[in-house]
């Protein structure tokens, strides 16, 4: 289809003469209809939270109410990343809407991932947490304060999940380790916390960040217990100077000095069960090397 065609039936739909405009997400730039009260967004799991508010502010621009229609394929209805964009856009329509919407999108896409393995953009190449030290670093340098850095250590552990989509589609298979929506309400809340815990750089200051929450949020549901030990396991795996940290059916790999830590000429093994009680186990073990 020619420009000239295109022009043309679109000055049908904004006149009226035509009722349905079929169109690719190129109507989310700035496109203004003020008599188009209703849209409908096919496969939804397939956008971002931000293109989803975009296209769903392209209706409702006039005086009239206004209807978005998200479609998901049947098995995305109820669980997984897609279904809670959907809940976003539902709950965040008033003023301010397109602040939270970002909030809520970069938690979405993993904020609080301790591994750093699920975000996009230019932070995926360092991970969330990383990046916000060598932001606070940034900072305190202008400032002409000396930073205290913490060692990035990378940990793979086959029993824990540290985001709540993770958790979600593991149907609970997986321990979690990650702030829930039900203990931090808001958003940008859960943000900043996962910014803090990311620059805490001794047991101290995890450990005061620790009594904070309790203070402010109320006792530590078990998903950020678990949090909070893993973060105690970084730093104590940082003093050891192990980089990677693995564990595979309770057997442990560390890294150090380029190569795997033996102990006994085998690998060392957890011995407890349960989420808890393996943190503590492998805390006690990295306790032990430095």
């Amino acid at each position: 289809m020619h420009e000239h065609e295109l022009e043309d039936v679109m000055q049908k739909f904004v006149d009226g003469q035509t009722d349905v405009l079929v169109s690719t997400t190129i109507i989310e730039s700035g496109l203004d209809i003020p008599n188009a009260n209703t849209i409908i967004i096919d496969r939804a799991d397939r956008f971002g939270l931000a293109d989803l508010y975009q296209l769903r502010g392209r209706v409702g621009r006039a005086q009239h109410k206004a209807y978005a229609y998200l479609f998901l394929p049947r098995d995305m209805m109820t669980v997984g990343s897609a279904r809670r964009r959907i809940n976003a856009i539902k709950q965040y329509s008033g003023l301010g809407a397109g602040f939270k919407i970002a909030m809520r999108d970069l938690e979405i896409r993993g904020a609080g991932h301790i591994l750093g393995t699920a975000q996009s953009g230019h932070i995926i190449n360092v991970g969330f947490d990383l990046y916000c030290q060598l932001l606070q670093q940034a900072v305190e340098k202008l400032q002409g304060r000396r930073s205290l850095t913490r060692t990035d250590v990378v940990m793979h552990l086959d029993f824990v999940c540290t985001n709540e989509a993770e958790y979600i589609s593991s149907q609970a298979h997986l321990e979690p380790a990650f702030i829930p929506a039900d203990y931090m309400a808001q958003p940008q809340l859960r943000i900043q916390a996962y910014k803090k815990l990311a620059g805490a750089t001794s047991r101290d200051s995890l450990q005061k960040l620790g009594r904070d929450w309790r203070d402010r949020f109320g006792p530590h549901p078990a998903a950020v217990r678990n949090l909070l030990t893993l973060n105690e396991i970084k730093l104590a795996a940082a003093r050891a100077k192990v980089v990677s940290i693995e564990v595979k059916e309770s057997k442990v790999m560390l890294i150090r000095g380029g190569d795997y830590l033996l102990i006994g000429d085998r690998f060392p093994r957890l011995t407890s069960s349960g989420a808890e009680n393996s943190l503590a186990n492998l805390l006690s073990l990295l306790s032990r090397l430095s």
